[in-house]
């Protein structure tokens, strides 16, 4: 099922929903969508099939969600507002949901539980290490590069596969370039404050954001689990939703 909301400032985003069980809010990544990163890999039905009813967002920018052009609409932390909008439109109450987030929807996930914007049950954070957080100027100027040199990046540049992923998925480029400077570094002693049971879930050839095992050492409540494949294939194995599904379901 397949539905839209308004959120904090009138922009419509969509949500896709599996199953009927204890609520998860599942945060997609970068120029993804939740059919890219949870649906079309039988994430959301694995949630589903274990008793959970899985609530995957589409970002602004991304899938089916509106991508406007206005740069109003991108103040800073537009996607933890977001996020919160959803909460509050779905009335979930403080740890009466789990939630789940790969590589950008991870790093959302974190800003919001650790400015004490959502507070899940659990907390599973996928695709995600310490310099992913803490570093996140330098990422992000490489994704600005593939957008401000779109037309002229070329198979062989480390830019390329990350031009192709967008290209494929039909980002608008021009929401997109907004959307990526309305984020910022992350204060990396707020994660102490983060201490309901988390689980840093990464592919172990992925090592795109940084250490995994670092973000677990900087939890207070955090174990690693280690799935097959890189940053760009991990989220399509099926031992990534069986991951989560574990964790949850503890």
């Amino acid at each position: 099922m397949s539905e839209h909301f308004a959120s904090f400032d009138g922009t419509e985003l969509a949500i896709h929903i599996e199953g009927t069980g204890r609520p998860v809010i599942l945060l997609h990544g970068l120029f993804s969508s939740a059919h890219m990163n949870w649906i079309k890999w039988g994430h959301g039905a694995r949630l589903a099939a274990a008793g959970f009813k899985a609530i995957m967002l589409d970002f602004r920018v991304h899938g089916d969600s509106d991508a406007p052009r206005d740069p109003q609409a991108y103040p800073p932390g537009v996607l933890v507002r977001d996020a919160a909008a959803l909460a509050e439109h779905l009335g979930l109450e403080p740890g009466g949901f789990d939630l789940v987030g790969f590589s950008l929807g991870a790093r959302t996930a974190i800003h919001a539980v650790a400015y004490g914007i959502l507070e899940p049950r659990r907390l599973a954070i996928c695709g995600m290490g310490l310099a992913g957080l803490g570093e996140w100027e330098r990422r992000a100027a490489h994704f600005k590069r593939v957008i401000d040199e779109f037309d002229t990046i070329k198979p062989g540049d480390p830019a390329y596969v990350a031009r192709t992923f967008l290209k494929s998925q039909g980002v608008d480029r021009v929401a997109a370039r907004l959307l990526l400077d309305a984020m910022d570094d992350f204060d990396l002693a707020r994660l102490s404050g983060i201490r309901m049971p988390t689980a840093v879930i990464c592919g172990e050839d992925d090592h795109d954001n940084g250490s995994a095992e670092e973000l677990v050492a900087a939890l207070p409540d955090a174990h690693y689990v280690a799935v097959p494949g890189s940053h760009l294939n991990s989220v399509t194995k099926p031992e990534l939703g069986e991951a989560i599904v574990r964790f949850l379901a503890a």
